[in-house]
Parts: C-alpha cells; structure tokens; sequence
C-alpha cells in the first residue's frame, strides 16, 4: 500500500484536525478584520498620547523661556545700585513670583497629560465596547 506523500501546508493539517474533531469553521476575514481594528484603535491612542505628549513638551519649554526671561530681568535689577533692604525685597519677590509659576505651570502640565491620558484611554475603552458588543451579537446568533 503506498503511503500519500507528505506535502500538506501547516494551515492544511490544522483545518484537517478541525474537521476531524467537528471543529466549527472561523471566518478568517472576519478574524483579520477584528485584529485590524484592535490595532487601528491602538494607532489613535498612540497618536493621541504622542500629541499630548507633545503638548507638555512645549509647555514646558515655555515655562523654562519664561523663567530664563524673569531671572534674566532680575539679574539686571540686582546690578542696580541700591540699599540692601531693596535689594532683599527684590529677592523676596523673585521668589514668590517664581514659586507661583512653578505652581501653575506644573497644574497646566498636569492638566494637559490627564486629558491626553484620557482621551488615549477613552479611544481604547470604545474599541473594547465595540468588541463586547460583537461578542454578544456572536452569542446570540449561535442560540
């Protein structure tokens, strides 16, 4: 008895073993397009983090700009001449103003990467609606 040759692909032998185990068919475009969205939601919330991201870095770099500016603007003060109780106020009110910078920018920042977070989370959580939803239509046409 010849044997048949061994020229069968992978992906033959598996639909094979399906078939023999009265495995139910998969709609391999059906697959493919699932797998395609998956990544396409995952490229929107990159994009969209990566904007944010962007967004900090720029606002950063202008907070910094502004810093360089009043510490340039309070060097040229403090080569005035003038009495050392001016010259402490000055001081006194560099301090502060830079402190409150500090604290707004870094609440902008912080504002700016939640909402780039967030919307990066909210285009994933739809996509993971959109699959749930597909599993219960699934489900419910197989009954």
């Amino acid at each position: 008895m010849a044997k048949k040759p061994q020229s069968d692909s992978i992906i033959d032998l598996f639909a094979k073993f399906g078939e023999d185990l009265k495995m139910p068919n998969m709609d391999i475009e059906r697959v493919i397009e699932h797998h395609r969205k998956n990544l396409e939601a995952f490229e929107k919330a990159t994009r969209t983090a990566a904007a944010g991201a962007g967004d900090v870095f720029g606002r950063q770099r202008a907070a910094l700009e502004e810093t360089l500016r009043e510490a340039s603007e309070m060097a040229r003060s403090f080569q005035a001449p003038g009495n050392p109780q001016d010259l402490l106020a000055k001081q006194a009110d560099f301090a502060r103003r830079s402190f409150e910078a500090a604290v707004r920018n870094a609440s902008e920042i912080g504002e700016v990467m939640r909402k780039s977070s967030g919307e990066s989370v909210e285009i994933l959580r739809e996509r993971i609606r959109e699959v749930m939803a597909d599993m219960r239509d699934d489900s419910g046409a197989r009954k």
